[in-house]
Parts: structure tokens; C-alpha cells; sequence
């Protein structure tokens, strides 16, 4: 008797472990179902949540840089339209009531820009602030704008060995960006009265980098003019007579001057250093608002708006420059995204393996322990109805 309900028990166990199996899928319902497949199922799992985290972090990490790039567009066509706007003004056809105006579009443009490089994310956080980003990275103090932020670079896992920058400091941006033509930058000194205006700058390959005086001499309005170069040690490097057109070359620089300069005017030719962009809006706003009456405020308006125009035309290549390095890591973002896909197919594929129930065969098994338990139930049947145990 007991033999046969210890049967009918071990059957219905087994039914009911295939009916479980056959309804959610998977082979193995608990650890001790097969210990050694649980433990590699729960690797896998394990691998399978990191790689899909790292999905996540890409697409948050897209997010982030794609706003970076509308803002570093943005930028760009600020830069441009005040590009547009100093070529207009560098006109000698224009007033000085129209420069003024020009002016005051030219401040708009710069706060555009003010407000540009403060851009938050979805989440408040400050784009261009570094590792500060719950504090406002740009702000005016008394006319100039000051950097709050550091110069730190936040980044992302997007893989097991790979991480991606997700943001750039403003320093970077707007801050280390070399005036001039990038090598070299020349300033007319705010004492000329002359005419003399800087048409161009340039260098060679013997460069030497030092910082040159260019002084102009005339000392009777017969006398030719002539000129210096003297290095910052006040050494002698060239001389020779002026001629408005003609360029001036020492040490490996070349550069063109236009117009008269007077006795005494002197331009500075340097190695260029990091002016951030700010400073060369204020420097602009700065030449268009100042008074242009004589000659002389005319040549140094003229040298202040070229040397303008190099400075923005610095800037926007740095600008481009950080939309490349943008555009590099999302293309490095996305080939990774295929990289965590190929990988969560494959790992998936192999707990499916471990784990997944061959449905045919469970079901045919299914089939045979339903005929196993009724044929256990009529045997307890047929012993139950022996007279043996009508007696006890």
C-alpha cells in the first residue's frame, strides 16, 4: 500500500515539474535542477546586465554630446555673423554712429554666445563647467567674463575597456584658443599717429620665436622713413627704408604694411598665446565704439579690426576642431553599441542554450508520466482491493 501511494506520489512530482518546465520555457526551475548549469546561467545573467548597462550609458553619453554639438553650432554661427558684422564695419565708407550700431548687435551676439557657452542638460547640469556642473561656468564681472568651472572632463563606460568623454571644459572651448594666425600675432602700439596698417603676418619654417619690435623712423617730414626690428633682448635684427606694400622680413616672420607710419610708431610681432574668446568680443566692441576721427584712430581701428578677424578666425577653428573630437566619439559610441549588441545576442543565445526547454521532448514526456501515473493509479487500485486487506 505504501509502495503504491509513494509511486502515485513520484509520478504526479514528475508532472508536475514537466508542466512547470513546459509552461515557463526553461529547463532548469531551480538550482538543483542541474547546479552547474545555474551557476553558468548566472554568469551569463550577470554579463548580460553589464552589457546592457553599458547600452544605457551610451545612450545617455549620445545625449550629452549631441547637445554639446547643437550648442558648438550654435557658436559657430555666432562667430560668423560677427565675422560678417566686422567686415562691415571696416569700411572706411561707414560713420561712426554706424559703427556704434554695428556695436551694439555685436554685444548681442556676444551674450548669445555668453548664454551658449552656459548650456544645462536634461538634468540642470552645466555642459562647459568640467567636474563643477551644478555651477554656472560663464559669468560678467565688471565687463569681462570669468570661468567658474575647472578644467575637468566627465566620461562614460560604454564598455568592459572603453571609456568616452561626454562633455569638454570650457577652458577647451572657449578658453585656449592661440590669437593671431595661430603662430604669430602682431599689436600696433595705442601711442601711433601714423597711418601705417598691418596687411599681413606670416612665417617660415626658420622662424625664430621671440617677441620683436618693429619701430618706425622719420626725423624730418624729407628724411625717408626707415624702420627697425629689435628682438627683446633690444638687439639690432634688420633695418631699411619703408615702402607702404612691401613686406618686412626678419628671423623667419613676413609682414606687409599699407599706408604711412609716423616717427615713432612701433608694432609688437610676437609668438601668439591663448586668448579666449571673450576677450577678443570685448576687444572688438572695444575698436568699434572708440572715436575714429583722425587719421591716425582710422589706421588704428583698421589694425584693431584685423587683428580682430585673425582672432575670430582662430576661435572658430577651435570650435571646429571641438566638433570633430564630438563627432569622433559618437562614431566611437555607436561602434561600440554594435559591439554590446553582438555581444547580448551571443550571450543570450548561450543561457537559451543552458536553460531553454526542448518543448517537443517535454511535451512527449509530459505524455508518457500521464500514462505512467494512471497506470500507478489503477495498480493501487487493483492491490487496494485485495481481501488482505479487508482484514487488517
Amino acid at each position: 500500500f505504501r509502495q503504491g501511494v509513494n509511486a502515485i506520489l513520484s509520478q504526479q512530482e514528475g508532472l508536475l515539474r514537466t508542466q512547470a518546465e513546459i509552461a515557463s520555457g526553461k529547463r532548469i526551475q531551480t538550482p538543483s535542477d542541474d547546479p552547474s548549469g545555474a551557476v553558468k546561467v548566472l554568469d551569463i545573467e550577470e554579463k548580460i546586465a553589464t552589457a546592457e548597462q553599458h547600452l544605457r550609458n551610451a545612450l545617455v553619453g549620445r545625449t550629452e554630446l549631441s547637445l554639446e554639438e547643437n550648442a558648438m553650432i550654435g557658436a559657430q554661427n555666432v562667430l560668423q555673423r560677427i565675422r560678417e558684422l566686422m567686415i562691415q564695419a571696416n569700411n572706411d565708407t561707414q560713420s561712426e554712429s554706424s559703427r556704434q550700431s554695428i556695436a551694439i548687435e555685436v554685444r548681442t551676439q556676444r551674450d548669445e554666445l555668453l548664454a551658449l557657452a552656459n548650456t544645462r542638460n536634461a538634468s540642470g547640469d552645466y555642459l562647459f563647467a568640467g567636474f563643477q556642473t551644478d555651477i554656472r561656468p560663464f559669468s560678467m564681472s565688471g565687463g569681462n567674463v570669468v570661468y567658474n568651472g575647472d578644467q575637468g572632463q566627465r566620461r562614460i563606460q560604454v564598455g568592459s575597456s572603453s571609456q568616452v568623454p561626454i562633455n569638454d571644459s570650457g577652458v577647451d572651448v572657449f578658453q585656449l584658443i592661440k590669437n593671431g594666425n595661430g603662430t604669430l600675432s602682431v599689436d600696433n602700439a595705442s601711442s601711433n599717429t601714423g597711418t601705417g596698417i598691418v596687411q599681413s603676418l606670416s612665417q617660415n619654417g626658420s622662424l625664430v620665436s621671440d617677441t620683436y619690435s618693429l619701430n618706425f623712423i622719420q626725423l624730418t617730414p624729407t628724411d625717408p622713413i626707415t624702420y627697425e626690428v629689435r628682438d627683446s633682448s633690444a638687439a639690432l635684427v634688420t633695418s631699411g627704408n619703408y615702402v607702404s606694400g612691401e613686406s618686412i622680413s626678419f628671423n623667419g616672420a613676413v609682414t606687409v604694411l599699407d599706408g604711412t607710419p609716423a616717427n615713432g610708431d612701433s608694432f609688437t610681432v610676437g609668438p601668439a598665446v591663448n586668448q579666449e574668446v571673450f576677450t577678443t568680443l570685448n576687444k572688438i566692441l572695444a575698436a568699434l565704439e572708440a572715436p575714429s576721427t583722425e587719421p591716425a584712430d582710422t589706421a588704428r581701428f583698421h589694425n584693431d579690426m584685423g587683428e580682430g578677424l585673425n582672432d575670430i578666425d582662430q576661435a572658430l577653428d577651435n570650435f571646429l576642431r571641438i566638433r570633430a573630437n564630438i563627432g569622433s566619439r559618437l562614431n566611437n559610441l555607436d561602434t561600440q553599441a554594435e559591439v554590446n549588441e553582438d555581444f547580448l545576442l551571443r550571450m543570450k543565445d548561450a543561457v537559451s542554450q543552458v536553460q531553454d526547454l526542448d518543448l517537443a521532448e517535454a511535451i512527449s514526456r509530459l505524455s508518457a508520466q500521464s500514462t505512467s501515473l494512471e497506470a500507478a493509479q489503477k495498480v493501487f487500485i487493483e492491490v487496494q482491493g485485495l481481501s488482505l486487506f479487508d482484514f487488517l
